[in-house]
């Protein structure tokens, strides 16, 4: 027998949530083959399994939130084989010795009803158990709490779990059909992800004296080096972006005004010596700042490259704790939806985080003359505790001075 544990997901991190099982117990499981997946307040992902066998119980449900190195399964290796005879597909069935765990709440304890009085912490006997009179049904606390919000009579909803057990789906999809009269709304819980990033929004905002500047930026010979360059790259299998070139811009920026990079301890001033630049991806499920270390080393392809890796690992999970961890300087993109710019919140605890807004062709004024020119804004958010607008406005101004007079040869 295998335990599985709680992974460590970072050196800060204490506990992970379960947000699902990829298998079920009865399942025959092939070693690095991914079991569960959990989420911190440090990253998302899918997690491997130790060894092959037949994952044989389920220790912690869907949802729950364990203690890093707790036990959340057990795997019987030693019956890897075996299950491969009776279960070739690796599906559970009612052969199996172990019947599959709902990825759902654990199911209220039964308690002894006293007519008329509800139980310390319960819901009200109607909201949880049906109407006054009707059947009692064993109901997870989030399904009471759904039906007591909603007004809806559990005896009336169809259950499909065990025991004809309501589930979390079962009402969900009942209020979504309409069988609850004058309902028009859904109440779901929010993820962990949503939950981390409003608690460390509002931390900052808290934490931060936040400042914006805006300044506009040509990016027209970037976008002459871009298209006589974007083949050569594309064949190393990187694509050149307009990120590319102001990736390298914001690191030459911070080189030059290393308070930029900097972050605030009580009284002191911790200066990074490296850069660690934070990408901002967005997911469909949130938002994650993935870390490019030691940007300072690197050039345009190598800063490509390792943006593009980033990218792709946190869309699909396979980030690693060490990913996300250490940022000194945060870039976000929403020009990539089509927003002229934004005024982002500083991501903790740096100082500073540049928001690039949509890159378009647009009409300007070139030495008394209308011209179409490739163009536009960057806006730096900044802790007005430790950067004055003078320090901001002149680092601001380094990025557009690079990024206009960007050296070909350097890409």
């Amino acid at each position: 027998m295998s335990d599985i544990l709680m992974p460590q997901m970072g050196e800060s991190v204490a506990e992970g949530t379960i947000v699902r099982w990829i298998k079920k117990a009865g399942d025959r499981v092939d070693r690095d083959e991914p079991l569960f997946e959990i989420s911190t307040d440090k990253v998302d992902a899918e997690i491997p399994s130790p060894s092959a066998g037949v994952l044989v119980e389920i220790r912690a449900k869907a949802g729950e939130t364990v203690a890093v190195g707790s036990v959340v399964a057990v795997i019987d290796d030693a019956r890897a084989e075996a299950a491969g005879r009776l279960n070739p597909e690796g599906s559970s069935g009612e052969t199996s010795a172990n019947p599959p765990v709902e990825p759902e709440e654990e199911s209220a304890p039964a308690q002894t009803a006293v007519p008329g009085v509800a139980a310390p912490g319960s819901r009200p006997l109607a909201a949880a158990e049906g109407a006054p009179g009707g059947p009692r049904r064993k109901t997870s606390p989030l399904v009471r709490r759904i039906a007591l919000e909603h007004g809806v009579d559990l005896s009336m909803v169809a259950g499909t779990g065990l025991g004809g057990r309501v589930t979390k789906g079962d009402i969900l999809g009942f209020l979504e059909a309409g069988s609850s009269p004058g309902v028009s709304t859904e109440v779901v819980p929010m993820s962990v992800m949503r939950r981390k990033i409003a608690e460390h929004m509002v931390l900052s905002r808290r934490t931060s004296a936040h400042v914006h500047s805006v300044f506009e930026v040509d990016y027209t010979r970037v976008a002459k080096i871009r298209a006589a360059r974007k083949e050569d790259y594309g064949r190393q299998g990187v694509t050149l972006t307009y990120m590319s070139f102001l990736m390298k811009a914001v690191v030459e920026a911070l080189k030059a005004f290393p308070v930029m990079n900097a972050s605030l301890d009580g009284e002191n001033i911790v200066y990074r010596r490296n850069i660690n630049l934070g990408i901002a991806v967005a997911l469909d499920w949130g938002l994650i700042v993935p870390v490019i270390p030691r940007a300072e080393e690197k050039d345009v392809l190598a800063l490509s490259r390792a943006m593009q890796d980033l990218a792709s690992r946190a869309r699909s999970k396979q980030l690693r704790p060490e990913d996300v961890h250490g940022g000194t300087f945060t870039i976000t993109n929403p020009g990539a939806y089509g927003a002229l710019f934004g005024t982002p919140i500083i991501n903790q605890p740096q100082v500073a985080i540049l928001d690039v807004g949509v890159i378009e062709k647009r009409v300007a004024v070139i030495d008394d003359a209308i011209a179409i020119r490739t163009r536009g804004y960057l806006s730096l958010g900044f802790d007005h505790r430790l950067i004055d607008g003078a320090v901001a406005d002149r680092f601001l101004s380094h990025v557009r001075r690079t990024l206009e007079n960007f050296d070909p040869d350097d890409v």
